[in-house]
């Protein structure tokens, strides 16, 4: 991202559809799922985080905050910051 904020890139190249996937990210709050390959949008099935997802305190790959994902099948998710996503 031009200005700093932290994007996150996660791919799901399998054709199995991955529910309650954990990723660990730098800043807890809310994430904007701001692009789904799978989106109904780019004619896929509509499976995802339905545009946004909340980090908890759970540190997890060596990150303080993560994210519980829903990965659709076969996609790539672009994740960033709600409050830097303006």
């Amino acid at each position: 991202d031009p200005d700093g904020a932290p994007v996150v890139c996660v791919a799901n190249l399998s054709p199995l559809l991955r529910e309650s996937y954990r990723l660990g990210v730098p800043q807890g709050g809310e994430w904007l799922e701001c692009v789904n390959t799978d989106s109904s949008y780019y004619g896929g099935s509509g499976q995802g985080n339905m545009g946004n997802v909340t980090a908890d305190k759970r540190a997890w790959n060596d990150q303080p905050y993560s994210l519980e994902l829903t990965l659709p099948p076969l996609a790539v998710l672009w994740l960033r910051p709600v409050d830097e996503a303006s």
